[in-house]
C-alpha cells in the first residue's frame, strides 16, 4: 500500500456533531492518526441521532445512528471523562504529543478545564489548534452557540433558496444537508494543513479561530459579489440562476430535467435540437445578457418546447448535441448511477459490531498517496487502551 500523505501526523480530536466531525475525518482520509475524544457512557451527540440506525450483523437496530457514521472513519474512539480533573490531565497529556488539536466548544469553553489554546500552547508549542464556532472568538455574537440551520438564515443563504416571492410555496428555505458545517470542516481542514505547513517551515504552531457565520458568507460567492457591487440584495429565483439564462429546470414529458447552458454556442445547439434555431438568433435571446434581460419571455417558451419529450429522450439528444443537461436525481437513483458506480463513490468498510457499514468515498483522488480507508466508524471507546499505548506509552 503507498504511503499516505498525513502519514504520522497526530490528531486530537475534542469536536462533535458534524463541522469538526468532517474535518478530522478528511484529515484521517489522508493519513492521518485521528484520536476521538467522546463522553464516557454516550459519546459523540450523533450516536443517537436517529433513525436510521445502523443494524447489526444479524440484522436487528444498534441504536447507532447512520448520522455518526457519515463523519467518523478512520478515526480512533477513547473515552474520557472531561469534567474531571483525571480526564483534564490526560487529555493535556495527549494533546502534549500532537500535532492538531480540533475542537468546537463555546468560546472560553474550554479555559476553566486547562485545555483552551494558551494552555495547551505552554504544553506544545508546535501544536496547531483550530477552534470552531457558531460566531467566532470575538464580535457581539461570540458568546452564542451556533447550529447550521441558525446559521444559514444569519449568513443570507435561506434568502437566496426557494420559490421566488409570487410563485406558489414561495418562502426561504434551508439546504437539504448540513451545508454550512460541511463547508466549515473544508476551510478548517484547509485552514490546518495551511498552518502545518508554517510550522513545518518555523517550529511555530497556532490558533485556528474558525466560525460557521464567517464561511457561510464567504460562501456567498457570486451573489455576495452581486449584492456589493449593485447595492440591490439578490432575492429567491427557485432554481434560475441570477446571472445566467437558460440555467434552471424545466418541465418534460414524464418529469424534469436541468438545463445548465453557459454560453451562447450552446444555447444555439439547444435552439437547433428545440426544433427553434429562430430563438438564436432573435435579438431578445441572441447574446446571455439579452437573455438574462428577457427572462420572462424566453424561459415560457422553452417550457413550452420541453415537455414534448422525455427526459431521457432530451438527455441523449443534447448530449450528442453538446449541451449541458441532466435528471434531477433520487438519492436511490444516484447511488444506481452508471457514473457513481464506476468512480466508487460507494464504499463498504468492515465494522466489528455491524459487519460492515455502507459510506460515501472520499472524492480527493491523489496518485501517490491515495485515500485508505483503514478504520470504520468506531464504537465507543473502541481504542482507549490502544491509543494510550501508542501515544503515551502505557
Amino acid at each position: 500500500m503507498n504511503t499516505t500523505a498525513l502519514q504520522g501526523l497526530k490528531v486530537l480530536d475534542l469536536s462533535r456533531v458534524l463541522a469538526g466531525p468532517w474535518a478530522s475525518q478528511l484529515l484521517g482520509d489522508l493519513g492521518a492518526d485521528v484520536v476521538k475524544v467522546e463522553r464516557p457512557g454516550a459519546g459523540d451527540d450523533t450516536r443517537s441521532w436517529g433513525p436510521p440506525w445502523v443494524p447489526t450483523a444479524e440484522g436487528t437496530p444498534s441504536r447507532q445512528a447512520a448520522y455518526f457514521q457519515c463523519a467518523n472513519r478512520n478515526k480512533r474512539s477513547i473515552a474520557i471523562d472531561m469534567a474531571t480533573p483525571e480526564g483534564q490531565a490526560l487529555i493535556r497529556e495527549l494533546a502534549a504529543q500532537a500535532d492538531v488539536v480540533l475542537e468546537n466548544f463555546k468560546v472560553g469553553g474550554l479555559k476553566a478545564y486547562g485545555l483552551d489554546w494558551e494552555s495547551l500552547k505552554a504544553l506544545n508549542p508546535r501544536l496547531v489548534y483550530c477552534s470552531i464556532t457558531g460566531f467566532g472568538q470575538e464580535g457581539p455574537y461570540a458568546h452564542r452557540a451556533g447550529y447550521d440551520f441558525l446559521i444559514q438564515g444569519m449568513g443570507g443563504l435561506m434568502s437566496l433558496t426557494g420559490r421566488a416571492d409570487h410563485e406558489e410555496g414561495a418562502g426561504p428555505q434551508k439546504v437539504g444537508v448540513a451545508l454550512v458545517d460541511i463547508m466549515t470542516g473544508l476551510y478548517a481542514t484547509i485552514g490546518v494543513l495551511a498552518a502545518l505547513r508554517h510550522r513545518d517551515a518555523t517550529g511555530e504552531g497556532q490558533h485556528i479561530d474558525l466560525a460557521l457565520l464567517d464561511v457561510q458568507v464567504a460562501a456567498l460567492a457570486n451573489q455576495a459579489a452581486n449584492y456589493l457591487t449593485s447595492g440591490v440584495a439578490p432575492k429567491r429565483m427557485g432554481n434560475a440562476h441570477p446571472n445566467i439564462v437558460p440555467y434552471q429546470d424545466f418541465p418534460t414529458a414524464d418529469g424534469d430535467m436541468i438545463l445548465a447552458i453557459g454560453n451562447d454556442g450552446q444555447f444555439a445547439k439547444f435552439c437547433a435540437v428545440a426544433g427553434h434555431p429562430e430563438w438564436a438568433t432573435d435579438e431578445r435571446f441572441a447574446t446571455n445578457p439579452a437573455r438574462v434581460a428577457n427572462r420572462a419571455v424566453l424561459i415560457p417558451l422553452l417550457r413550452q418546447a420541453t415537455v414534448m419529450r422525455s427526459t431521457a429522450e432530451w438527455i441523449a439528444a443534447l448530449e450528442d448535441a453538446g449541451v449541458p443537461c441532466g435528471p434531477i436525481n433520487r438519492l436511490n437513483e444516484v447511488f444506481a448511477d452508471p457514473q457513481v458506480l464506476a468512480r466508487g463513490l460507494k464504499v463498504d468498510m468492515p465494522h466489528p459490531q455491524f459487519g460492515s457499514v455502507p459510506l460515501v468515498a472520499n472524492p480527493i483522488r491523489l496518485s501517490a498517496t491515495p485515500v485508505q480507508y483503514r478504520v470504520a466508524p468506531p464504537t465507543l471507546d473502541e481504542h482507549g487502551a490502544a491509543v494510550l499505548r501508542d501515544w503515551l506509552g502505557r
